[in-house]
């Protein structure tokens, strides 16, 4: 799993409607159901910020050029970002149980099993979690 399905990943999370593009009502629902608050016109001037192609809507390529732009700074605080959309319970981890209800949301269904197994390939201490560092290196 490299950097590019985790952007997938965060898309996803944000576009609602499946069209592959993530929206300004979109972003700032997304951001919202994260326990940000973002008014419908600050979430238009980001995204026109990031457009590359002008039709109002953030795409993959552009999630790719944001990350790829940014410093290491703050590549670390989106992976902090997408960390905390599967860190559901808020404890700091992904879970088996967080990690079948964030792919569920994003319309892939696994067994708690699975999400076990996916979880257990990049557990480095065994612990049946994957910390924040864990899902940083497995993001690179």
């Amino acid at each position: 799993m490299g950097q590019k399905v985790g952007l997938e990943d965060v898309v996803r999370y944000f576009d609602e409607d499946g069209d592959g593009k993530v929206s300004p009502l979109e972003l700032k629902q997304g951001l919202g159901m994260m326990g940000g608050e973002v008014l419908l016109r600050e979430a238009e001037m980001a995204i026109a910020a990031l457009d590359s192609d002008g039709d109002g809507l953030l795409s993959l390529e552009d999630f790719v050029a944001l990350m790829e732009g940014g410093g290491e700074e703050q590549k670390l605080k989106d992976l902090k970002v997408a960390f905390e959309m599967y860190d559901i319970e808020g404890c700091g981890f992904i879970t088996p149980k967080s990690l079948k209800r964030m792919l569920k949301k994003m319309g892939e269904s696994k067994t708690l099993d699975d999400c076990k197994a996916m979880i257990k390939h990049f557990d480095l201490n065994g612990d049946g979690f994957l910390s924040f560092e864990e899902f940083r290196i497995m993001m690179q």
